[in-house]
């Protein structure tokens, strides 16, 4: 691996100064290092790196293409955009819990054997936890746990798996699962989902990116369902049950936006739509729908950061989070608003916007595989998107009802951060080129087509309209949405009822009896015992070892040294051994 510097190691090696440096020279560090990081992805080249053999398994600590580096390119900017937002911090721990998930991302990323990817894709799930645990609110502490719990027995099923196919394989090699799908395959197929937050499997998702930090939160919006993503293309590409679920994923986050009172909780739903239409193209597995899938993960990576910057840089000004309590910011934060609107643009699909270029992509491959109900439910939620992300969400929590917040401009940092974003979103809507040119396949599409153009136009204005005409119906309720998680919370209780109430009872009888009856006797057969054992066992060995010691004393007096005693002796055995012979015989 001398001619191959792992960008993970930059970050999780990288992450150990950081609590080290102070003021300036830490803000320089932590912008250097992903710059470092961006530069390794872009001058790599294509090939295995780290091959070694352990325990008899072959493992490939990276294995380089252009699904990885098209994964990589994007992580590593992200990671550059997000530490920039994230300057401001004073306390060090969310920055290293940063630069430990980002690493841990980019881990996954390279990996070209199962052992590798999931010992990164752990560390994922922890790094990431901190940051949710480091708002330090009780709801915070316990949606943290809750993810924990829901990761690690993800990561238990998705080791599961991997168990079994080496089992089946004898390999550990991280690549395409062809064949029939064995419990193995199916096993890992299921944490891998898990982490893409496909419904049922998706409240973790929409339970903690709320709570967590103003930060923290831009980081998971970005890391762990695309690497869900990127191994979903790398295993599990053509897989029919996929395009299924990324369409009912695309309508259900949907769906669930139109409930939601909370920004960043409806921003968050809007992360299961449209990691919907990547698992989606995953599923179809033609080079087109593969391409799709891939440069919808890169513009989603982008544009989902700019709308969780632009929320969090409200709830940091503001305190709040709920539109129900938001409202005429328009006038204050005039800057993260425009910057927020090109993140709603983006994510809408508009013309000369990231999405526009991307998510069409996904939609051609589905209409280019006679796949029309797909087409149909993409499209529809692709509406759906523009309604609550680009309409709902900027008018209550930027115009509406004014609540004579007093408000301010965030930070240069978080305004400079979502500028990047902002001009980045653009850039690719406008000029799809060079990110069409990392690809994994040759890309033979053209978005920008009269017929392509006047459709989402149509669309979106359409969609506009409806918002217009039926606004008072979209007003947000002071309420709290019931989703998967209801099933694990109420799960958790009732078995917390069943450890404190009847097993513990049960548990309560058995010391019971064990204290009033079962500990006597066994103190008496204990004392009983002793005695036998002194009294008869010792005396036997006892009596034995005397005995042995005595004839030894004899036999030790028998040792004359003269020979005729010893010729006396011999003469003696043979005679004695000739009678009992004798005797036997007859």
């Amino acid at each position: 691996m001398t001619d191959f510097i792992h960008p993970a190691l930059l970050f999780i090696a990288g992450a150990l100064p950081i609590v080290l440096l102070k003021g300036g020279i830490r803000k320089a560090y932590l912008l250097l290092i992903p710059a470092l990081a961006i530069l390794t992805v872009l001058t790599m080249q294509p090939g295995s790196y780290g091959a070694m053999q352990i325990f008899g398994q072959e493992i490939l600590i990276a294995k380089v293409d252009k699904l990885s580096i098209v994964f990589a390119t994007v992580f590593t900017i992200m990671a550059l955009i997000g530490m920039t937002y994230a300057l401001h911090l004073t306390r060090a721990g969310q920055h290293v819990a940063a630069f430990i998930y980002v690493g841990s991302a980019l881990g996954v990323v390279f990996a070209g054997d199962y052992l590798t990817l999931y010992l990164f894709w752990e560390g994922m799930a922890f790094a990431s936890a901190f940051l949710v645990f480091a708002q330090r609110s009780e709801q915070a502490v316990r949606a943290g746990f809750r993810y924990l719990l829901v990761h690690i027995t993800g990561g238990v099923v998705l080791l599961s798996g991997i168990i079994l196919h080496r089992v089946a394989t004898g390999s550990l090699l991280f690549g395409p699962i062809g064949g029939a799908m064995d419990t193995g395959a199916y096993l890992i197929l299921a944490g891998f989902l898990l982490n893409a937050a496909v419904p049922p499997l998706n409240a973790w998702l929409t339970d903690a990116y709320p709570e967590a930090t103003v930060t923290g939160a831009v980081f998971m919006s970005a890391f762990t369902t695309k690497t869900a993503v990127y191994v979903l293309a790398r295993a599990y590409p053509g897989t029919e049950l996929l395009v299924w679920l990324g369409t009912a994923m695309a309508l259900y986050g949907v769906v669930y936006a139109v409930l939601e009172n909370d920004c960043r909780r409806l921003l968050a739903y809007h992360i299961v739509s449209q990691v919907g239409y990547m698992v989606a193209g995953v599923g179809i597995g033609t080079e087109m729908a593969i391409n799709g899938a891939t440069s919808h993960a890169f513009a989603h990576i982008l544009y989902k950061a700019l709308l969780f910057m632009g929320a969090g840089a409200v709830i940091y000004v503001t305190g709040r989070r709920k539109l129900t309590e938001l409202g005429g910011l328009y006038r204050t934060m005039p800057l993260t608003l425009a910057l927020y609107m090109v993140g709603a643009f983006a994510i809408s699909a508009f013309p000369f916007f990231s999405g526009f270029v991307t998510k069409s992509m996904v939609i051609a491959a589905a209409e280019q595989d006679h796949r029309a109900l797909v087409v149909l439910a993409l499209t529809m939620a692709s509406s759906g998107t523009f309604l609550h992300t680009g309409l709902k969400l900027p008018y209550y929590m930027f115009f509406g009802k004014d609540q004579k917040l007093a408000a301010r401009e965030p930070p240069r940092n978080m305004l400079v951060a979502m500028g990047l974003a902002a001009v980045l979103c653009i850039a690719i809507g406008v000029f799809p080129a060079p990110i069409y040119a990392l690809l994994p396949y040759p890309v033979d599409f053209e978005p920008y087509t009269g017929a392509h153009v006047t459709e989402s136009l149509g669309l979106l204005m359409f969609t506009a309209l409806g918002f217009v005409l039926f606004l008072k119906a979209l007003d947000p309720e002071n309420t709290i949405s019931i989703d998967t998680d209801w099933f694990y919370r109420k799960g958790a209780r009732a078995f917390m009822w069943f450890a404190e109430k009847p097993v513990a009872c049960y548990e309560k009888a058995v010391s019971d009896v064990s204290e009033t009856a079962a500990w006597p006797f066994l103190h008496v057969a204990a004392r009983a015992g002793l005695r036998i054992d002194l009294s008869g066992v010792d005396a036997v060995v006892n009596g034995i070892a005397r005995s042995i010691l005595r004839g030894g004393e004899a036999l030790r007096r028998l040792q004359t040294g003269t020979v005729t005693h010893y010729a006396l002796a011999m003469l003696f055995g043979v005679v004695t051994a000739t009678i009992v012979f004798v005797v036997a015989w007859q």
